[in-house]
């Protein structure tokens, strides 16, 4: 099998009510800004050439979606810190089942939390080791 390419994601769409609300909650968790919007979209920059670019879903549902960010050690317990600041609930585990905890998984340290649309965000200081 040929080597494959190397390709990186740019940008995806998040789908929200309310793309101002959802896209400055995350920014503040994060400690990142919200970007100038673009057409449609409202961007969050990641800072790693990934853009998160919300967008308004208006007259449908919005299908909560799962979002994992490896974020420095350094900053993990400021995002804690701001979760708990803004009256939300982080788990230590993607069910939701042992609120008010982070992991030690892989070494590091992790949290899970939803946004106000109820996507399921995750807070991680190590990558996942894969088989």
């Amino acid at each position: 099998m040929p080597a494959a390419p190397h390709i990186e994601l740019n940008h995806t769409a998040v789908y929200a009510r309310d793309r101002r609300r959802s896209a400055e909650f995350l920014a503040r968790i994060l400690g990142l800004e919200v970007g100038a919007p673009f057409g449609p979209f409202l961007p969050v920059d990641l800072g790693n050439g990934v853009t998160l670019d919300y967008y308004e879903l208006r007259d449908e549902p919005v299908q909560s979606q799962h979002y994992a960010f490896l974020v420095p050690e350094e900053g993990f317990d400021a995002m804690v810190a701001r979760l708990e600041e803004a009256g939300v609930t982080y788990y230590a585990d993607p069910r939701h089942t042992e609120p008010g905890r982070v992991n030690n998984l892989f070494g590091g340290k992790g949290a899970y939390f939803e946004d106000p649309d109820g996507h399921n965000m995750e807070i991680m200081t190590r990558p996942y080791a894969r088989p």
